[in-house]
């Protein structure tokens, strides 16, 4: 066992940093039959609340009913009613640049239902609806990058 440890390939871990920089992802990890490696990075608290502020504020698609209602909403995005981002990635609205939304504020949704899509690493991750509902409001902009726990949509 101990050979293992010296056998770790330096490279692999230098490119999986390298991928952290270029996606800026906090962590990557990769697994092969007994092999594993883990490579993270702390952000500060501050820069990761910034960089989404920055891109969805001066958004043009931004919707002036999606403006007014964060403002208020923004104290409820810790609620049980929050639906969190299970990923980093960049959070897509609609199926395809062009489509219609996946869900509309003030729309029913049932458990299982696709609310969101957050590319990750050139994967589209469908994220389901945890529970039935009602969309109170969404919480992030088509094409904003997302953190991992960021609250994305209010379901009442």
């Amino acid at each position: 066992m101990p050979s293992k440890k010296n056998d770790v390939d330096q490279q692999l871990i230098r490119d999986l940093a390298g991928i952290l920089n270029d996606t800026n992802l906090t962590e990557i990890e990769i697994e092969s039959d007994d092999f594993r490696v883990r490579v993270s990075r702390q952000v500060a608290a501050a820069q990761s609340f910034t960089v989404p502020v920055q891109h969805a504020a001066p958004a043009p698609q931004a919707a002036p009913v999606a403006a007014v209602s964060s403002s208020p909403i923004a104290t409820d995005a810790s609620s049980k009613n929050a639906v969190p981002s299970p990923m980093v990635g960049t959070c897509y609205r609609s199926p395809a640049p062009g489509a219609d939304a996946f869900i509309q504020v003030g729309q029913s949704v049932r458990e299982g239902q696709t609310l969101l899509i957050i590319e990750a690493m050139k994967t589209m991750n469908q994220i389901p609806s945890p529970r039935a509902g009602t969309v109170s409001a969404i919480l992030v902009e088509d094409g904003q990058p997302v953190e991992y726990g960021e609250p994305l949509v209010i379901i009442d």
